[in-house]
């Protein structure tokens, strides 16, 4: 069986170690399905992870469209009948190292897709009727290592299609536990109920054939019999007895060898039984047996080697532990259809020359293990050979004879033995081989031992050496290389021609060694088809970020992985900008723990596929907001340890394709909404060991934590706030937020909004209605002061008070006095003589207004801007209006246009409604002028009639 599988080793394992590589990075960069916000454990691939996480119960805020469940290493004691009533799309859970010791019945009853279900390391005891009720759709149950005693006779009946049992390291006595399990089980493949305690197996307490059954483990259950009277296993193919003959003891009755017809492995391992009772047991499977391990055996080995060989069938042979120091001529002399041979972990010292000379088909050799100081020469016979291992020995050195004739050979393990330099033809017969194992020795030189041999060698691994220089075109014969391992040795010079000839090489690994900057120019300019790189862990560090003249990597343009952290160094560096030009299909590149100053915004502009970044663990490093806009589509993004104080660089980076960001121990005090919205696609955020900062500007992302159903924030129920220092130790999403919820935008808006509406207001106001608020503001004041002069009521002492303007005092004095006083014998009112001095020039006005029968406003154009005369006719109008007498007479001395009136809306009024005196008008006429305002002052003072005279009226 290994013979087969080691046949394509080396074919595959370029394939094969693909496969890994991506598997490593997916774990690394585990995305949920959809992102959830849970308290003790997180999301990844759709599976629940609370692993560790001190749980004394099954968490109830697992979102029910997993199909995962990991609570392994927790302190759950009981399963309750509702634990796992949402989960009906589980098809795997882990409940391994809990102190279960009870599951209350029903418990699993939901779990209708429930595929694998491990209940190891627990404390259950029995296992009752309806334990397993609902799980119909069970393949895989393993219940290792509880303690259990008992099993009901209906306790496996829902499981119709299970598969894989484990009930290995429990404490149960008799077989009729195995016969429940059968009876109701006819789907079973694979049994295992070793370190048990049961003392004997006899097929007649089984009740009915199991023909499903291939695999049955029944070791280390220290039997006291093995009977087998009826066909119960007809397709058994695997069966392990071993450690469960130990007291030398064993009744063993198979009553017709077709029983066993097809059981082609057998393990009977510390058996410690006579010579002939081990060869009455392999005489039952004479017919099939190909695998036989006798691991630590007390008995005669040669002699058990040649019991065993005479099985025609047989073709491999494990003899591990069995304490041999040596190997003689006649060890296998009947072994001539065996083709592997297990000698590993004993204590050989010396292999007879001749010891595998009848070992004619052998294929496959194991050595690991021993004590061999040097290649033991009887391999040089062995032709057939195609996999040797004699790895964690004690060989020193090499010689060129060592592995003559091996021609076929494809795998060679030489590794944790004690070489310290390799010789230019010990490998020079290995035409085949395709994987070379010299790691962990002491290796200082290789003398030119890859220059010339070794043509299809795909995987070379020295790694773990003493190597402190790589000569030029040391690999040169290597042409097929694939794999090269060169990390934990102590390498400080790679000559420029030094992996010449190697332009099949995809994965090199250089980490842990002494490389600098200078020792990396021009080395990989012939690696073509370079698709790792590992230079992690090296002295190589460059000062600034000014631009190299030859860039390093600059013909790699089949890149994928590239690897650069170094912590050797002291002091802060950078990168040069165009370190990574020439890397087009680069996808991973990993420089943490370089202890790096800053990175130049350009360092990305040469790797648009990158998807995988790590710049995490370089403190108080500076990161420009453009470092990741060329990179648009990056999906992992490790920034811990940065000292960032923001998360907001990342708003303009464009990063909508970005499903992981690891954040770590840095000093987002804010987390804000902008920064969450500019990365549409986040399905992972992990930030502990932030310094939250627990006010109102965290509210919007508290509440986000809570409600999102896309992004997983792992651990966000153990955020701690670090400021203000009166909430330090708070949890951040313990923290009240409900007086956050005030709509600042919205406030704002409708502030801004009032603001400048009212702005418009009184600039269309001022603009179009400016005289009338000043006309109000007259109007207002005349009210006063008129309700204060009907209080006094004050009689009158003049005929007519005259409000004129300054400049109109000629007309007034030269006209309007001599007529009316000296002439006519009015008495007038003139401000300029007749106020009291000292006394308020409003108050005067009023009691001028009051204290007169009537009032002559003398209008022109200086009148309308007087601010006094504005007042006197306010007051007067309102006189005329409050008290319906006739008071008012106006004497126009220009002629102006009713528009220029529009602020005295009164007096607008009555020039619609009434006629007035004109100066301008009366021309020839003003003896008729003077007559008609003579007239005016006599008019009685009635409620109906306001005299007003033009000149052309009387025209």
């Amino acid at each position: 069986m290994k013979a087969a599988t080691t046949m394509q080793t080396g074919q595959l394992m370029y394939f094969h170690l693909n496969i890994l590589l991506y598997s490593m990075n997916i774990i690394f960069c585990s995305f949920p399905v959809n992102g959830f916000s849970l308290k003790s454990c997180r999301i990844s691939y759709s599976k629940a992870l609370c692993i560790s996480a001190q749980l004394t119960e099954v968490p109830q805020d697992i979102p029910p469209i997993l199909t995962g469940f990991d609570l392994s290493v927790n302190k759950i004691p009981k399963i309750q009948a509702s634990d796992f009533k949402n989960q009906p799309h589980l098809i795997s859970l882990n409940l391994k190292h809990n102190k279960i010791s009870q599951i209350a019945g029903g418990a699993f009853s939901n779990l209708i897709a429930l595929k694998v279900l491990n209940l190891n390391n627990n404390k259950l005891v029995a296992l009752g009727d309806s334990l397993f009720d609902g799980l119909s759709n069970l393949t895989e149950l393993r219940i290792v290592n509880n303690g259990i005693k008992s099993v009901s006779p209906s306790t496996f009946k829902p499981l119709g299609r299970l598969q894989v049992l484990d009930l290995s390291s429990n404490k149960l006595v008799y077989l009729f536990t195995v016969s429940y399990i059968l009876q109701h089980v006819p789907n079973l493949r694979e049994l295992n109920i070793k370190q048990n305690t049961l003392w004997a197996f006899m097929s007649e307490k089984l009740s009915n054939k199991s023909i499903g059954l291939m695999s049955l483990d029944l070791s280390q259950n220290h039997l006291s019999s093995f009977t087998m009277s009826a066909d119960v296993f007809p397709n058994l193919t695997w069966l392990n007895l071993s450690g469960t003959a130990k007291k030398r003891h064993l009744k063993w009755e198979v009553r017709n060898t077709t029983f066993l017809r097809h059981v082609s492995i057998l393990d009977i391992s510390s058996f410690r039984l006579p010579l002939d009772k081990i060869k009455m047991i392999l005489e039952s499977f004479n017919s099939s047996l190909t695998n036989l391990r006798m691991n630590s055996m007390k008995n005669n080995i040669k002699t058990l080697v040649s019991i065993s060989c005479s099985i025609p069938t047989l073709s491999t042979l494990q003899l591990q532990n069995n304490q041999l120091t040596a190997v003689a001529f006649d060890f296998f002399p009947l072994c001539t259809n065996v083709t592997e041979i297990d000698l590993s972990q004993n204590q050989i010292v010396k292999i007879n020359e001749n010891a595998f000379k009848p070992l004619e088909a052998l294929r496959i050799l194991n050595l690991r293990c021993n004590r061999l100081s040097s290649v033991p020469s009887a391999i040089r016979n062995q032709p057939t050979l195609v996999e040797l291992d004699l790895s964690s020995n004690k060989i020193r050195a090499l010689g060129c004879q060592d592995f003559a004739n091996l021609i076929k050979l494809r795998e060679l393990s030489l590794n944790q033995n004690s070489l310290s330099a390799l010789t230019n033809c010990t490998f020079r017969e290995l035409i085949n081989l395709q994987v070379l194992k010299l790691q962990h020795n002491s290796i200082a030189s290789l003398y030119g031992s890859f220059q010339k041999y070794l043509p299809t060698l795909k995987i070379l691994h020295l790694n773990s050496n003493k190597l402190t220089t790589i000569a030029r075109e040391e690999f040169m014969g290597l042409r097929s290389l694939q794999n090269l391992s060169l990390q934990e040795n102590q390498i400080n010079y790679l000559d420029k021609g030094a992996f010449n000839k190697l332009r099949n090489l995809s994965y090199l690994q250089l980490q842990s060694n002494g490389l600098e900057a200078s020792g990396i120019q021009n080395v990989f300019s012939t690696l073509k088809n370079l698709q790792r790189l590992d230079l992690s862990n090296n002295r190589i560090r460059y000062r600034n970020d000014v631009p190299l003249s030859e860039p390093p990597f600059s013909q790699l343009s089949q890149l994928e992985y590239l690897f650069l952290p170094s912590q050797h160094h002291r002091g802060k560096g950078s990168l040069p900008r165009n370190l990574l030009q020439g890397l087009t299909n680069l996808l991973y590149f990993d420089t943490r723990d370089s202890r790096l100053a800053s990175l130049h915004a350009n360092t990305f502009n040469y790797t648009p596929r990158l998807k995988v970044l790590y710049i995490n663990s370089n403190e108080k490093m500076a990161v420009s907001p453009d470092l990741f806009a060329p990179i648009s589509n990056l999906k992992s993004l490790y920034i811990s340890r940065t000292t960032l104080g923001s998360l907001n660089i990342l708003q303009k980076a464009n990063l909508t394709k970005l499903e992981f960001l690891q954040a770590r121990m840095n000093q987002f005090s804010v987390i804000s909404k902008e920064t969450i919205k500019s990365l549409p696609a986040l399905l992972y955020l992990d930030l502990q060991n932030d310094t939250f900062y627990c006010n109102c500007d965290n509210a919007w992302f508290l509440q986000w934590v809570k409600d999102n159903n896309q992004t997983q924030v792992f651990d966000a129920y153990n955020f701690v706030c670090q400021y203000p220092q009166d909430l330090a130790g708070t949890k951040l999403l313990e923290l009240d937020v409900r007086s956050c919820s005030l709509d600042t935008e919205f406030i704002c808006f409708l502030s801004t909004t009032c603001v400048i509406v009212f702005f418009m207001a009184v600039t269309s106001t001022y603009h179009f209605l400016r005289w009338h608020l000043v006309y109000g503001y007259y109007f207002f004041l005349a009210l006063l002061f008129d309700r204060k002069q009907k209080n006094k009521q004050t009689p009158h002492q003049y005929d007519a008070f005259v409000s004129y303007n300054i400049y109109d005092e000629p007309w007034v004095f030269g006209e309007l006095l001599p007529k009316l006083e000296e002439e006519q014998g009015w008495k007038l009112c003139l401000h300029h003589r007749d106020f009291l001095p000292g006394k308020p020039i409003i108050d005067n006005i009023t009691d001028a207004i009051y204290g007169c029968r009537k009032t002559i406003c003398v209008i022109s154009h200086h009148y309308l801007e007087s601010e006094w005369c504005s007042r006197e006719i306010q007051m007067a109008s309102f006189r005329l209006f409050d008290e319906r007498k006739d008071v008012l007479i106006m004497v126009f001395l220009e002629e102006i246009p009713t528009r220029q009136l529009s602020p005295y809306y009164r007096m607008r009024k009555l020039l619609k409604k009434q006629t007035y005196l004109s100066w301008p008008r009366a021309e020839q006429h003003t003896q008729l002028f003077w007559e008609k305002l003579n007239q005016a002052l006599q008019t009685r003072q009635d409620h109906n009639s306001m005299y007003m005279m033009d000149v052309t009226n009387a025209q």
